[in-house]
């Protein structure tokens, strides 16, 4: 439905320097948002209502640096699916929790896999959970180590 409202709503530059300071500063002030802009801050707030309705805003959240949490390790897994077992893969990768994020992909590997951890020994029960999944012909994964 998100997507049918997007369709019918042609975003112009100001539409997109808008997002563009929300993505920045989500908490951003409408005052302060109208001074950058320099148009007034009913004109923000009406655009922020348009957006939000349209569905190209979908909210609003605070940024976290990725390595705030200490001691966490965060890894990207490839994976590759043999025949046609993605739908089950899926929904047996959803059911693991420190999978953070499941992508579909083009190219070499059918999914990409954000993981989230607290240590060692939980990333390698997680690789071996995943590595065992009916279906899960492949994968490769690499740590992620520091956010530049």
């Amino acid at each position: 439905m998100a997507s049918e409202k997007l369709k019918k709503h042609i975003y112009d530059d100001f539409d997109r320097e808008m997002i563009a300071l929300l993505k920045r500063d989500g908490r951003a002030p409408v005052a302060k948002m109208a001074e950058i802009l320099d148009v007034s801050r009913g004109t923000v707030q009406n655009r922020m209502d348009r957006l939000l309705h349209s569905g190209a805003l979908l909210g609003f959240t605070a940024r976290v640096r990725e390595d705030y949490e200490d001691g966490g390790i965060r890894a990207i897994m490839m994976i590759e699916i043999s025949g046609k077992n993605t739908t089950q893969v899926i929904t047996r990768l959803r059911g693991i929790p420190e999978l953070q994020r499941v992508h579909t992909t083009s190219g070499k590997w059918d999914l990409v896999s954000e993981i989230q951890v607290e240590n060692l020994a939980d990333f390698d029960r997680v690789l071996r959970e995943v590595r065992m999944i009916d279906g899960i012909e492949n994968s490769e994964t690499s740590m992620l180590l520091t956010t530049i």
